[in-house]
């Protein structure tokens, strides 16, 4: 006996081959662990095109970090000239949650909406910070910009992206590399108060 697949699932489908022209930029993981950089050029909630200097072999497993998007995982299932593709794996929520994202990234010029940052950045009075990694050690680093979901600081170290550090007293994850440090995305939204001993 089969089953029709309802609304939800016929509208699901259909999006998932719905391909959105885009210039995001973010870093991948291979299978070996290495890390590269990278842009994605297209996307859709169940598949991504890299453009990218280091490519993987057919069926091996991507982890990425992506600009506005951010943790993605799929397998490459082609090979370009400029890069890969991969087929996303993900629950049918977070297909949901991208297919918003894509339908906000394909409009935002036509609606002249504002750059997607949930809460200000803003350049704090102090500067000086510490960050801690699981293993007890720690770092002295700039706090670059700070909001009330993340920071960007100056760190010479490079924590592997998705790993788990702590700003001050802050709990986060690591989600972009960048040339003079990392992006950290807060555990929990954090209150103004918390963040008063940066602000001045």
């Amino acid at each position: 006996m089969s089953f029709a697949p309802n609304a939800a699932e016929i509208d699901l489908t259909r999006r998932q081959f719905q391909r959105v022209d885009v210039n995001l930029i973010g870093r991948y993981m291979l299978q070996d662990r290495s890390e590269h950089e990278c842009k994605v050029c297209n996307m859709s909630p169940g598949s991504a095109a890299f453009v990218c200097n280091t490519v993987g072999e057919i069926g091996e497993r991507v982890v990425a970090y992506i600009d506005h998007v951010g943790r993605i995982e799929g397998k490459i299932t082609r090979i370009t000239d400029v890069g890969f593709a991969i087929e996303l794996v993900s629950t049918t929520r977070k297909q949901e949650k991208l297919a918003a994202q894509l339908t906000w990234l394909a409009n935002k010029h036509e609606l002249a909406l504002p750059e997607d940052r949930r809460h200000e950045r803003i350049v704090p009075q102090k500067q000086a910070g510490i960050l801690s990694l699981p293993d007890g050690r720690q770092y002295r680093c700039r706090i670059i910009d700070l909001s009330l979901s993340g920071a960007a600081i100056e760190l010479k170290v490079r924590p592997a992206m998705g790993s788990s550090v702590t700003l001050g007293n802050m709990r986060g994850q690591v989600v972009r590399h960048f040339e003079d440090g990392i992006a950290i995305e807060f555990a929990v939204i954090q209150r103004r108060e918390s963040l008063s001993d940066y602000l001045g």
